[in-house]
């Protein structure tokens, strides 16, 4: 599926061994966000930590294992790449400003590049047809639509008040800026795509599912640790965002599952 995939593989290492060492140093040594995060939001962080840790070893066992033929596992690598994108630019536009932040907006600079040149160098040469169970594609369709216009009203219902009110909120403001900028366009964009019976959008689907589980597993998770950290609660937020990631999960594998790649 990639071309000149040494070159990309090089940019997912650089990238899965930085993200391994700042998540393995925020798990060890919570204290690093004592001065930027408050307590409320510390189990967020730290259960982004550790899907992030599980996520850049994973990533580098595919940095040594993939082949240039196996364009399922290029397609998860893309998955994590897009989390690790997703989940240090929340740090960098959520101002962590501790001893690492610099590294955080590097993470966030070359996860995102690393993805662009992926997408750049795809070769629509590698494979003579792509296709998928059309119940399997209008299911996708449909979910694909149907999420950024849910999301589209939570996150509008919960904007409109904080612009009525000029009120900023921890831990909020990047997730609106990222979804509504990046990731609920990018579902839409390839819902259309597939529509089209584009070749791209067949392998960008699982992409979108895939990092969709990781990072509200990772949400629903750190929900579930707030009483670790004497926080409260919400078992209605901790299940919401459960039974959706795990909704993502098995939209991903139905996906991967049914994608016939004539190569």
């Amino acid at each position: 599926m990639i071309k000149n995939l040494e070159l990309n593989k090089k940019l997912w290492l650089v990238t899965a061994v930085l993200s391994l060492l700042l998540s393995l140093i925020g798990l060890i040594n919570q204290s690093i966000y004592s001065k930027v995060v408050s307590q409320e939001i510390l189990p967020g962080v730290i259960s982004q930590d550790l899907i992030t840790f599980i996520i850049s070893i994973m990533l580098i066992i595919i940095v040594f294992k993939v082949k240039k033929k196996e364009i399922k596992i290029q397609i998860i690598a893309l998955s994590f790449l897009a989390y690790i994108f997703y989940a240090y630019s929340i740090y960098a536009i959520e101002q962590l400003y501790n001893s690492f932040y610099l590294f955080y907006l590097l993470l966030a600079s070359i996860s995102f590049w690393s993805i662009v040149v992926a997408l750049a160098n795809y070769d629509n040469d590698c494979f003579e047809e792509i296709k998928l169970n059309k119940y399997i594609r209008y299911l996708t369709i449909t979910f694909l639509i149907l999420i950024p216009f849910l999301f589209y009203f939570l996150w509008g219902s919960q904007l409109l008040p904080l612009m009525k009110s000029g009120q900023k909120q921890e831990f909020t403001f990047s997730i609106y800026i990222l979804d509504l900028v990046f990731v609920l366009p990018a579902m839409l964009i390839t819902a259309v795509m597939l529509l089209k019976k584009k070749a791209l959008a067949y392998l960008m689907a699982p992409v979108l599912f895939f990092k969709g589980f990781t990072l509200l597993f990772s949400v629903a998770l750190g929900s579930f640790l707030r009483p670790l950290y004497n926080v409260a609660f919400s078992a209605e937020e901790a299940f919401f965002y459960l039974i959706l990631s795990l909704s993502f999960l098995a939209l991903a594998l139905l996906n991967f599952q049914q994608l016939k790649i004539e190569k």
